[in-house]
């Protein structure tokens, strides 16, 4: 028996049915082990000696593979073609070692695809296990885990509300930090356009004043009202004719097919997926066959794919479509070991494959490695300038014209820019020709400031200066997230407060480690490792060398100190000069303290001298601002019953409200659907909460309705349901709330064990067998089922859009691979039982 190890279930599936009967494939579920989080896993001291621990939930599969390892004749490690499948191979290798199960024949095998020809050819050509890969691995690894396990306690200890720093995700967020700056200094510039409405031959254009009384106007030249208007006069006034018309052909080629990272880059433009999702759905689709290795840095495909989609493309347009020779691609990337085919279809002649998500981003993929092998297309720019009689005042109009789509037929990259004007279609002009002019505008613009960065463009962003690696990109934008340092709104990257703060100490305080520069070399040095030209150990020896000095250094001064040197580094993007030349740490409050930076429990905020007298505040991430100072708590008025006051109060998670002082102080929160200027009489109800509405007639518990994390509720014997509104905690009568809790019981409860379960939808009848197809619900996910077989839903389907003959189509090939029965032994005859003895007749009765 041969044994082959694997990530996933669904992988190990499909690669099942390409081998014998001799193999057995397993999954490992991902990583197996890693370095435990506490401190002494890595120590620098014996060679950056790493002690590896087993995942917990991992156990049960671990046990599954040393037991079957044990009666194996050959252990075939099956992971993926990188560096972390690399490193999950090494991981159970030594596992198996350590427990004395490790077969003597053991290979590596690597295939770029999950197709039968792929694991067929990758079973013949089997290798060792590559010990670069591995120690590359090591080298991040623990790389990792000294800066997170070093710098981040420097953080918790003298930036009180920071969670954590790493290698490459401080770094990328200081890339969104810094646009954030770069916005709010941004100061918008006011600049007016001319242009005019025009017609020739019946088709419109527009044309736009490039030459205005002999002088040449750039974008930003006309910039007052007045100048405006009296440029469109002078075109108004005007009388143009066509004063030269140039022609330039033009072509297009198209784009490589698709890496890591220009996956994640399209997908966040065309169909609005996080790269996080993007990587998920993608890994859905290698491990279904129905694309290659999705992480890769490369943009070549085989030579078999190359024809293949050459050929695809020749079924589907004509031979004009295909270039006369094969295109071959390079990669621009540093250093692209890790890299083999670009991602493709493993099959040109399949256009559609599984349904929502999943059928989106194949499509994408499909196009995109399809429109890679055809033709380029044609276009003709032209150039028409229009000047009036006095030869002073001159109109340009742009436009091009596509000669033949090529590749655009299919295919179109997108792109965070807005299209200019180039892309409008222009009527044939020539010389002295004088168009009709329609109308002519005058329009005010101001600057804009960078754009702050999407998924799309921070991922290319990253890419250029070499930080990270693609494969880890989707992982470092969800920790960003995750630890609330950015939030996303409408696709775009915002810098929270936390996030501000935590950079702004970086820079100050380990400027190195932060260097855009720096993280792209050191990423250079960790490939070194990769290709065999650099020893990890010394890698990390140099880094070491450095980084654990200056944190001690750091972790010796106190917080007071650090937040001193803060308020100086920030004082130019804290303390902006304002425009009447007063003094911009001046308090506006008290007219008399000094505005300085402060670290509090919950984070760093600005506040006055001369507190407490002066109660000023204002959030760190405010500079200058103003809408969000707190000039101090406000009195709303005292409580009836303690006589006591009632202050409205602004803390970390928003406005409160607050009851007496001290460890006996009692607080709510405002909630966000009430009036922004709260009164007494709805600050007394807020910290009355919660509210007894009474007793629940059936059960006789107590019901209350109070404000939580999540809004307003009910609560009853430890069961729950959603209010609407605050003002609902308070109107909700015990009919309602009875009723309420009853609903929420019936949604959110399970059917019981052994109750008949009803079908998530009622798909038809089969087509061929008139069998009823149901989609349900299962312990393992959705499946259909006629009644007799079940088919799991693959991964690639969603259960929305599962229409009739797909589900037939499963239950179908889940009848075929179904074993055939085994035909039962007949039962052996029993030997008959032996007439039971009769009963000797009583001697009364014999006497008889």
């Amino acid at each position: 028996m041969q044994l082959v190890i694997v990530e996933s279930p669904a992988k190990a599936k499909t690669i099942e049915k390409y081998l014998g009967s001799d193999y057995r494939v397993l999954a490992s579920y991902g990583h197996v082990r890693d370095l435990p989080p506490k401190d002494g896993s890595v120590n620098p001291d014996d060679g950056f000696a790493m002690e590896w621990e087993n995942y917990a939930d991992k156990a049960k599969q671990l046990k599954a593979i040393t037991d079957l390892s044990k009666t194996a004749d050959r252990l075939i490690l099956a992971t993926d073609p990188d560096r972390e499948g690399e490193a999950i191979s090494w991981h159970v290798q030594e596992v198996l070692r350590k427990r004395k199960a490790l077969p003597k024949d053991v290979q590596r095998v690597t295939f770029n695809a999950i197709t039968k020809q792929a694991v067929t050819e990758a079973m013949a050509r089997p290798r060792e296990l590559d010990t670069d890969l591995i120690d590359a691995y090591r080298a991040r690894r623990a790389l990792d885990y000294l800066v997170g396990f070093t710098l981040s306690p420097v953080l918790w200890r003298k930036l009180p509300g920071a969670k954590s720093a790493g290698r490459v995700q401080s770094v990328s967020l200081r890339l969104i930090v810094e646009r954030e700056r770069e916005i709010e200094a941004f100061r918008a510039q006011e600049y007016w356009s001319v242009t005019a409405a025009m017609e020739q031959d019946g088709t419109p254009f527009v044309a736009r004043l490039i030459q205005w009384d002999g002088k040449k106007i750039d974008r930003l030249s006309i910039g007052a009202e007045g100048d405006a208007l009296a440029a469109k006069k002078a075109v108004e006034d005007g009388r143009f004719s066509v004063q030269s018309v140039e022609t330039k052909p033009a072509g297009r080629n198209p784009p490589p097919p698709f890496t890591t990272s220009t996956l994640q880059q399209e997908a966040a433009r065309k169909l609005g997926f996080s790269a996080d999702h993007t990587m998920r759905i993608a890994q859905q689709l290698y491990e279904d066959g129905a694309i290659t290795y999705m992480r890769t840095d490369g943009v070549q495909m085989d030579h078999s794919a190359i024809s293949a989609a050459r050929l695809a493309v020749a079924n589907r347009y004509d031979a004009s479509y295909v270039p006369d020779k094969p295109r071959v691609y390079t990669s621009k990337a540093k250093n692209a070991q890790e890299a083999h085919e670009a991602i493709r279809p493993t099959d040109f002649g399949r256009d559609k494959v599984g349904s929502g998500d999943h059928a989106r981003l194949y499509d994408l993929v499909w196009k995109r490695a399809l429109a890679s092998q055809m033709a380029s297309a044609r276009m003709e720019r032209t150039t028409v300038d229009m000047a009036d009689g006095t030869g002073r005042h001159v109109l340009r109009a742009t436009g091009q014209v596509v000669l033949f789509p090529g590749y655009l037929a299919l295919y179109e990259e997108g792109s965070d820019d807005s299209q200019d004007e180039d892309a409008r279609r222009l009527p044939r002009m020539r010389e002295g020709d004088a168009p009709a002019k329609k109308s002519v505008d005058a329009e005010q613009h101001f600057t804009q400031p960078p754009p702050r960065f999407s998924e799309a463009s921070l991922v290319k962003r990253m890419e250029e200066l070499g930080i990270g690696r693609p494969s880890t990109y989707a992982s470092i934008i969800k920790t960003l997230k995750d630890r609330a340092y950015v939030r996303v709104e409408k696709n775009r990257f915002f810098a929270e407060e936390s996030g501000r703060l935590v950079t702004a100490f970086l820079e100050r305080f380990f400027e190195k480690y932060v260097a855009f520069d720096y993280t792209a070399e050191l990423e250079e040095e960790l490939d070194d490792v990769s290709g065999g030209r650099a020893q990890w150990q010394a890698v990390l020896e140099a880094f070491w060398r450095d980084f654990k000095p200056r944190t001690s250094e750091v972790m010796e001064q106190q917080p007071s100190a650090i937040t001193a040197e803060l308020d100086v580094f920030l004082a130019p993007y804290l303390f902006p000069d304002k425009a009447d030349g007063s003094d911009p740490r001046l308090c506006p409050n008290c007219g008399e303290g000094k505005l300085a930076l402060r670290g509090g429990k919950f984070g760093a905020f600005i506040a006055c001298s001369n507190y407490p007298e002066c109660k000023f505040t204002r959030r760190f991430a405010q500079p200058g601002g103003e809408g969000d100072e707190d000039t101090g708590p406000e009195t709303l008025g005292n409580d009836p019953e303690t006589g006591l006051p009632i202050e409205r109060k602004s803390g970390r998670f928003g406005p409160y409200i607050q009851l007496g002082d001290g460890k006996e102080a009692k607080r709510a929160s405002i909630p966000k659907d009430l009036p922004g200027d709260l009164d007494l009489e709805w600050a007394l109800k807020l910290l009355s909460l919660p509210r007894t509405i009474g007793t629940h007639p059936e059960s006789g518990e107590p019901i209350e309705a109070a404000i939580g994390r999540y809004g307003p509720y009910l609560k009853h014997a430890g069961k729950y349901a959603r209010l609407q509104s605050t003002a609902d905690v308070f109107e909700t009568g015990m009919n309602a709330a009875v009723v309420k809790l009853a609903e929420a019981a019936a949604n959110g409860g399970r059917p019981a064990r052994g109750a008949a379960r009803e079908p998530l939808k009622v798909l038809g009848a089969h087509p061929r067998t008139e069998l009823e197809l149901k989609l349900m619900e299962g312990r393992y996910g959705p499946y259909v089922t006629d009644g007799t077989t079940n088919a799991t839903l693959p991964k690639t389907i969603t259960p929305d859009a599962l229409t009739l003959e797909e589900a037939a189509q499963l239950i179908d090939a889940r009848a075929a691979a179904a074993p055939a029965p085994k035909k039962k032994k007949a039962a052996p005859k029993k030997a008959a039982k032996k007439p039971a003895a009769k009963k000797a007749a009583p001697k009364k009765a014999a006497a008889e």
